[in-house]
């Protein structure tokens, strides 16, 4: 059996983001070193979040662990023979998120399925939260990771940490935040500002939304309500250096309301300026890296827009530490929001999480009287 070890820094204070993603490269320091690896499970959707930690794992793994990324995939488009080229028997990689258990069933069958066959080198799933409502589900993912000679798992909140080591006995096992912390101090952010005279609630609207803190309910004036703008963005975009492909955005953008000036050269300047740009060339499938960098933008320059934040999503949350965004964290459908705040974040000066409705407008009170300067919002 392999020791599981709980990440401990008695006295620590996680007072600012930069604490936090220093406690993050601490609880990393578990991996071990190695040269190349593969990074599985890419997001192949709009969630931003999952861009956030795909972006902070690979930065992490180029820039600290000085590791090549030599094969990275998503569950779709994932290729074994492919991956025993460009890896050998390197280790794998399998990101982290909020899918480690059967609220998302199709991310946890892939992670399963690596594990299961792959037994033939380190395997390292890199921080998650661990949810499980059917002990079945529990039950089988146990099965397969205690079966594995060297699996690693990172766990995002005590309660993850509590689960993991009592069903995965045969894991080693850490509690860390979450990768995207890697992108706190990144250069290219300040400049984005732009705020508007009222208040973003970011909300989520899939089977994670905790009904009671539906948009209708919370009982706020001057708010807009929207999830990730890269939500807009789910189709493919024709090529912008043809003719019918820049009439086609720029009436799309027009619709939408998109087409700003100060946007398209904000975005322009991150796509092809921005100095971390020249990392995705080291890095297997470059134009896959592009990709959440693009979504990063899209969510970086939507809350810079704003002084004030509401928002049921987790890396709605760790998006306004990294910008130094005053905002008020909602729970989710189960614990994962609250556990990682009260793991992490609930030092942080310009956060708050409430567990009511009613406990929103104090909570945005708070925030403005504590930052000071600002005029009352609602």
């Amino acid at each position: 059996m392999l020791s599981s070890t709980k990440f401990e820094l008695p006295g620590v204070n996680f007072s600012t983001p930069k604490q936090v993603k220093e406690i993050l490269h601490n609880s990393l320091k578990s991996i071990g070193e190695f040269d190349d690896c593969a990074l599985l499970d890419y997001p192949n959707h709009c969630n931003v979040g999952d861009h956030l930690i795909w972006l902070g794992e690979i930065f992490y793994l180029t820039d600290v662990l000085k590791t090549k990324i030599n094969y990275t995939a998503n569950i779709s488009n994932f290729n074994a023979e492919k991956m025993e080229q460009q890896i050998g028997n390197a280790p794998i990689l399998l990101s982290g998120g909020g899918n480690l258990g059967d609220l998302w069933l199709h991310e946890q069958n892939f992670r399963e399925k690596i594990i299961s066959r792959y037994q033939d080198r380190p395997i390292i799933i890199l921080p998650q939260t661990v949810y499980f409502s059917e002990p079945e589900n529990l039950r089988k993912a146990a099965n397969i990771f205690n079966n594995h000679p060297n699996l690693t798992l990172f766990v995002r909140c005590h309660q993850s940490y509590k689960t993991a080591t009592k069903y995965f006995y045969n894991c080693r096992v850490f509690m860390a935040p979450d990768m995207a912390f890697q992108l706190v101090g990144m250069p290219g952010l300040k400049s984005q500002k732009q705020q508007k005279e009222s208040i973003l609630f970011l909300c989520r609207e899939d089977k994670e939304l905790n009904q009671e803190f539906e948009a209708d309910y919370i009982g706020i004036d001057q708010i807009t309500v929207e999830d990730w703008s890269a939500f807009r963005y789910k189709h493919p975009q024709p090529k912008i250096w043809t003719i019918p492909g820049m009439i086609k955005v720029v009436s799309e953008a027009r619709k939408q309301g998109n087409l700003l000036p100060r946007e398209w050269i904000s975005r322009q300047l991150w796509k092809y300026l921005h100095s971390y740009t020249d990392k995705f060339e080291q890095i297997y499938d470059p134009n896959m890296q592009r990709k959440s960098w693009n979504f990063m933008h899209h969510a970086v320059y939507q809350f810079s827009q704003y002084d004030l934040v509401i928002t049921n999503r987790l890396h709605g949350h760790i998006l306004c530490l990294i910008l130094g965004i005053p905002h008020v964290l909602l729970p989710n459908a189960y614990y994962k929001n609250e556990y990682f705040y009260e793991s992490w974040t609930s030092q942080i000066s310009f956060c708050r999480f409430v567990k009511s409705a009613t406990q929103i407008k104090p909570a945005l009170q708070d925030l403005l009287d504590t930052k000071g300067g600002l005029s009352t919002m609602y």
